[in-house]
Order: structure tokens, then sequence, then C-alpha cells
């Protein structure tokens, strides 16, 4: 009987993966992770871990399967939060739980799981893998899951075969609704629970005040931009590939000042809450910051075209192949389906390799592509190719 470690959240989704796992003739174990301790910038309301270790028995407690606890705090402190606070601190717009899942769910608990001899992991994400032969070598393929409003595979676009080869999917098949369904049906304490939010194991954050514990608030402009700014009129289709794909730069006396603001480092592309700023005909949205010149650069409505581009830069060492044998080779191009940010539908677009790197032009410009963040590529039928970390 082949042995599955469950990663047990204390969430629905995790619980009726381990009751699936377990009909289908597995030898299941729980374990469950802990993974943050400091509640600065914690929402109040928000369920601390140990709430979440207590529902996680209960459900083990009622499949009668093994629990076990560990603490990865330290591993998540320095490969994910740190993470954040360093890419935010250079403008950037990170993905936290990309990373969590790279670097923790599957790699530090993987190892975790190996340890107390499983064979394989599995975790509550709605997507689904299937295997196939490629030159004789079982190949992973990862897959969006059937719920297509509650597919997760975007979090999971940077694991590798190695990673795939050991994770199952038990919930990747079935729709929300259905998973809870299950788990009233069965009688496990999470059939109710509300889902988790937030950043993977921090939970919902007042973010400038959760980032303030490493990155200090400081006085500076809010400029707003006009519509008309000279600047757009000159970014025309004649523009070589890597100009498309640059963002607008602007300097202050490009437009007026609207306000002030604590911290470049606290804003990103296409925000509106947060800037405080009345008294204008539409609301305002960031579509620039500077952090060297701590300026946030702004424009008004959802349609100003500085919110706006039509294609994006992913440099050669943060490209990442989930399939391997399908990686495009420099002076290669490929029609994909497109994703820049997590619950975006998907977008037409071109992905093209070059020696420097690889640039996604797409059909229709898009809204708000923002540096730090992961721009994926999937086949027609679903599958998640690869994916890479957008430049700027």
């Amino acid at each position: 009987m082949k042995k599955v470690v469950i990663g047990l959240s204390g969430g629905v989704d995790s619980s009726v993966a381990a009751y699936l796992l377990q009909r289908q003739g597995y030898d299941v174990t729980a374990l469950f992770m802990r993974n943050w301790h400091d509640t600065t910038g914690t929402l109040a309301g928000d369920c601390p871990w140990n709430d979440d270790r207590m529902f996680a028995e209960l459900v083990a407690k009622k499949l009668k399967i093994p629990f076990h606890f560990i603490d990865l705090s330290e591993e998540y402190r320095k490969r994910v939060v740190d993470y954040m606070f360093s890419e935010y601190e250079k403008g950037r717009t990170p993905n936290p739980d990309v990373l969590c899942n790279r670097e923790i769910k599957f790699d530090a608990f993987l190892k975790a799981a190996l340890d107390l001899g499983a064979d394989y992991v599995a975790t509550g994400h709605y997507c689904r893998k299937e295997t196939l032969q490629v030159h004789g070598r079982e190949t992973y393929r990862l897959l969006a899951g059937s719920d297509r409003n509650k597919d997760q595979s975007y979090f999971l676009c940077q694991l590798s075969q190695q990673q795939l080869s050991k994770a199952l999917f038990p919930i990747g098949e079935l729709t929300k609704p259905e998973v809870r369904k299950i788990a009233m049906e069965q009688g496990l304490a999470t059939a109710e629970r509300k889902d988790s939010q937030g950043i993977c194991f921090v939970g919902k954050v007042d973010l400038p005040v959760f980032l303030q514990q490493k990155l200090a608030a400081k006085k500076g402009e809010v400029i707003e931009i006009d519509p008309d700014w000279e600047g757009y009129r000159r970014s025309g289709a004649n523009r070589s590939l890597a100009e498309q794909a640059q963002p607008f730069r602007y300097r202050k006396t490009d437009g007026r000042k609207a306000g002030e603001h604590n911290g470049a480092h606290f804003y990103t592309i296409g925000q509106r809450k947060g800037l405080n700023i009345g008294g204008k005909p539409q609301p305002l949205f960031v579509i620039a910051t500077d952090v060297e010149e701590n300026v946030i650069y702004v424009g008004q409505g959802d349609r100003h075209p500085g919110l706006y581009r039509q294609a994006l830069y992913i440099k050669p060492e943060e490209i990442h192949w989930i399939r391997p044998d399908l990686a495009l080779s420099p002076g290669e191009m490929q029609k994909y389906k497109i994703r820049i940010r997590y619950r975006q539908p998907l977008q037409e677009g071109t992905l093209i390799s070059t020696e420097t790197g690889a640039y996604i032009v797409f059909d229709e410009p898009q809204r708000g592509i923002t540096a730090g963040q992961f721009a994926t590529w999937y086949g027609p039928d679903g599958e998640l190719i690869g994916s890479g970390v957008i430049n700027e």
C-alpha cells in the first residue's frame, strides 16, 4: 500500500483530500505545518494557527489517521518572507503563495514527508496532474482544476518535474460545492469553515503595517499624470520588442502633485485603495512607483492609458518550464493562453524566446502588468506549460 502524507491545514479542501485518498486505498498520514509566529499587521478576527491545528486534529481523529506536527517557520521566514521584504524594497510586487509552494510545501514539507516514509505528498489544491511518456520517460502534466472558479494551478507555476512526481491533488476534479458536500456527508469539522485569505500561512494583513517591520515609512509625493501625456502618443506599434515590454517612465515634471503617501514601496501598479485622495471626477489608480525618488504616479479612471501595456519581459534565469520538453529555443515563438495574476481570465498572447530572455506580446494591451509577479502560459487544454517573473 502506497503511503501518502497530506498537508492537513485545518481547511475543508485538505480535509476532503485526506478522505478521498483514504477511500482510494492509500495509507494516509496527516502532517500539519506551523509556518508563521508573528501577528504584526494581521487583521483582527483572522484565525491564528492554533485554531487551524485544532481543526486539522479533529479531522485526523475523525478519519482515524496519524497526525504529526512540524514547525517550518524558520524556513518560511528565510525563503518566503525575507524574499517578500526584499522585493517590496526594490519596488516590485512579489507573490508569496507561489514561493510558498515551491520552497515550503513541495520542498521543506516534501522532505519532512519523505522522512516519514511517504511515497507521495498531497495537498488540497484545485488542480490536476496527468502522467504521459515522452521519449520513454515519465513526464508530468499540471492542469487547471475542473472548477475554473477555484483553479489554483497558477500558485504551482514554479514546480519542477521532480516535485510533481511526488505530488497528488485529490480534489482537482471537483468543484468547491462538491467538496463542501462531501465534508458535510462525512461529518468533517471543517465542512462549513470559511476559506483562509491573504498571504500563505500569514493570513489577511494590513500590508503597509506588515511591511513596516522591515521597511520604514517615508513621506513622498503623489503625482497625477493626464491621459493625454505625450509619452503615450509615442508608444505606437513601431517600437521594438524591448521597448514595448518596458513600463512608462515618468518624471515629476510630467504631471502635478495630487497628494502625499507614506512610502512608494507600499504601493503596487493598479492599486486604488490606500491613496486617500478624493475630490476627483474618477478614482485614482497607481500607474507607476519610483522607490529611488519615493514618488507614486497615478491616473484617473481604470481606462487610463498608463495602466495598460502590450508586452512584458522575463530574464533568462527567471524562465521556468514545468514541461522542459516543450521549452522554446532562442528564435522560436509560440501562441499561448497567458495569465499575469491569480484569477485573471486567460489572455491570448505570443511567447517569443530570444538569447536575452523571453518576451510575451499580448493580442490586447493588458491592465496592471506588475514587476515581481509571475506570468504563466497555458496550452489549449488547460495545461500549465511554464512561468516566469515579470522583470519590470
